[in-house]
């Protein structure tokens, strides 16, 4: 990892919040109207527990979500992959699955699932990311190349050879695209159920209280520790891409 990784990110933020503050400074706004990023040190500080135990809570459910939307959406892809009928008998009903506000889904699984709370996160989690990873994978592997599964057809290759030889590495880098906006759609999906079905757990309550409290120090303090724990889960991301996938990554012509 060289400097400049980390220097451009740092600086992006640093004048994000330079401007965030000057334009709350610029507009006279008090910090029950527009928290600025010198109001969020003091919330940090006075709800510094909440925040340790309530961001575990979310961040652990966001996870677990996650990593079951990679498994499904894998084996989703796969399915769509290397089938032309099912592909053409499952995007209809993913498009129209995909269509519907999760939003609205919420209330449906909390009466199904009455009580179990972390279930029921866990659950909004997985729906809502694991679109994206198993269309991927699914363009991946049906764009494979005929030409390569013959050769290594008639070499006396088996299916599973051609799998994990030619399709699986050719789709890592669709696969590790998708999940980067995985990761963001699970914590949206995490924080839809901690809000709108509260339960007393997880950043989402802990921003429904301050909303309840007019606390807006504390609802901006909220939204950028999701922000921070968003950009950290895609940055491990962008690891194991470079691990697993960094033969792909071309290197800028400038």
């Amino acid at each position: 990892m060289t400097l400049r990784t980390i220097l451009v990110p740092v600086t992006a933020i640093v004048v994000f919040c330079l401007l965030w503050e000057l334009l709350v400074w610029a507009n006279g706004w008090p910090n029950y109207v527009m928290a600025s990023p010198s109001d969020l040190p003091p919330a940090y500080a006075r709800y510094s527990e909440l925040f340790i135990v309530m961001g575990w809570q979310t961040l652990w459910r966001t996870v677990v979500g996650l990593i079951l939307a990679i498994v499904f959406g894998v084996l989703l892809g796969m399915i769509m992959g290397f089938s032309r009928l099912m592909r053409d008998a499952l995007y209809p009903l993913l498009v129209g699955f995909n269509a519907i506000p999760k939003a609205t889904l919420v209330p449906i699984i909390a009466l199904l699932f009455v009580g179990q709370h972390n279930f029921n996160t866990v659950m909004i989690a997985f729906l809502i990311s694991f679109f994206p990873i198993a269309v991927s994978v699914s363009i991946g592997l049906s764009t494979l190349e005929p030409e390569y599964r013959d050769i290594l057809r008639s070499l006396g290759a088996s299916k599973t050879t051609i799998f994990w030889k030619i399709a699986l590495p050719k789709t890592l880098p669709e696969f590790f695209g998708a999940l980067k906006v995985a990761v963001t759609l699970a914590f949206i999906g995490t924080n839809l159920m901690e809000i709108v079905s509260p339960h007393g757990r997880g950043l989402g309550a802990l921003f429904d209280s301050g909303k309840t409290n007019s606390d807006y120090p504390l609802m901006f303090a909220v939204l950028i520790a999701l922000a921070l724990m968003g950009i950290v889960l895609y940055y491990v991301v962008v690891f194991l891409e470079k691990v697993f996938a960094g033969w792909a990554e071309r290197s800028p012509s400038y």
